[in-house]
């Protein structure tokens, strides 16, 4: 499969709003206003779709949702489309979407993490649009810290070097009481403590220096697309099917045994095979009674034999990288540190 990269975005582009899953309460409209306004500040015009009512788990009927979403998706003048955030079932808007026409048309930025994921592996590996697992718009306006790059900046083509988008641990941190935008929603800054890594998992040893394609996403989203052509990880692997992968998982809020079954079955319907590593992201989903988080990881990847690097800043943790789906990825870890590039080409 050719991936196909959005050009980069400049101040004037259109970027479009829409919750293809949950909409916003109205509580939480003042958050929306702010992260929209931050755009417009930055030369963006930013368009409100009709989908983003929140009295319901979802922002409109599933036609309604997949009617707008396909809109902004195929209009030349929407360059970007930014949900407010996940929610829980996007999965039905995959019938709806056309997503093999898609192929023929322009891409489109699409940005998010959780239940986005829904959609931004499919649209990769069905549509070949390489999409941003990165911050969605409610969390946009945070101040990335150094080492991390804002989705903005590389959709817009200004974090990259030669085509290479450079990420690597900028530390551990802890959310305060008034850095969630829940409390306060003009926060735009984290509170940070010490100082952290990303770890090796698999008990490996040695410098891992390895690269691939880049796919991934949420686990509790992914693992009811495993077996399915929304989720055939296969698209990325060449004519020959021997190129390698670069995956990506992070837990939203399951529990070490749900997470453990989940990846067990991933597995077993190929999502992994050809991963030359797996990154998983750091959590703050809860262990169960006797497995831990990690011990989930390793229990259902270990037997993939390739080196696991948890702790990465790719999960419901904030910060949030950015990670690129159908990107050439190039993970590097050891006694040096940890670098993920990633080759926008």
């Amino acid at each position: 499969m050719m991936v196909h990269y959005p050009r980069p975005l400049r101040p004037g582009d259109v970027v479009g709003v829409t919750a293809p899953s949950s909409g916003l309460p109205t509580p939480l409209r003042g958050r929306l206003d702010v992260a929209v306004e931050w755009l417009r500040d930055r030369g963006y015009v930013v368009v409100l779709g009709e989908c983003l009512d929140g009295a319901s788990h979802v922002s409109a009927p599933a036609a309604e949702r997949a009617a707008e979403l396909m809109a902004m998706l195929r209009d030349p003048q929407i360059r970007a489309v930014v949900p407010p955030w996940g929610g829980e079932t996007a999965i039905d808007l995959l019938p709806l979407l056309d997503l093999d026409a898609l192929r023929d048309v322009e891409p489109t930025w699409v940005v998010g993490f959780s239940d986005i994921s829904t959609l931004l592996t499919p649209l990769t590996l069905v549509s070949g649009w390489a999409t941003l697992h990165a911050a969605n718009l409610m969390d946009t306006p945070y101040e990335q810290p150094s080492g991390l790059a804002h989705w903005l900046d590389v959709a817009a083509g200004t974090t990259a070097r030669g085509g290479v988008v450079r990420q690597s641990p900028p530390g551990v941190h802890r959310l305060g009481a008034y850095d969630r935008w829940e409390d306060d929603p003009t926060v735009t800054t984290y509170s940070w403590n010490g100082t952290g890594a990303w770890r090796r998992l698999d008990g490996g040893s040695g410098d891992i220096d390895v690269s691939g394609r880049m796919i991934g996403g949420c686990v509790e989203m992914l693992t009811h697309l495993a077996g399915t052509r929304f989720a055939d990880t296969s698209a990325l692997r060449g004519p020959a099917g021997d190129e390698p992968l670069l995956v990506y998982v992070e837990a939203a809020e399951a529990d070490a045994f749900t997470i453990c079954r989940s990846l067990h079955g991933m597995r077993l319907c190929g999502f992994f095979d050809g991963a030359a590593a797996v990154l998983v992201g750091r959590t703050g989903a809860p262990d169960s009674p006797t497995l831990t988080q990690d011990e989930a990881v390793l229990d259902a990847l270990g037997p993939l034999g390739v080196p696991i690097v948890t702790d990465v800043d790719c999960g419901h943790v904030a910060p949030h990288m950015t990670m690129v789906n159908g990107s050439i990825g190039r993970l590097r870890h050891g006694a040096e540190g940890s670098v993920l590039e990633q080759r926008l080409a």
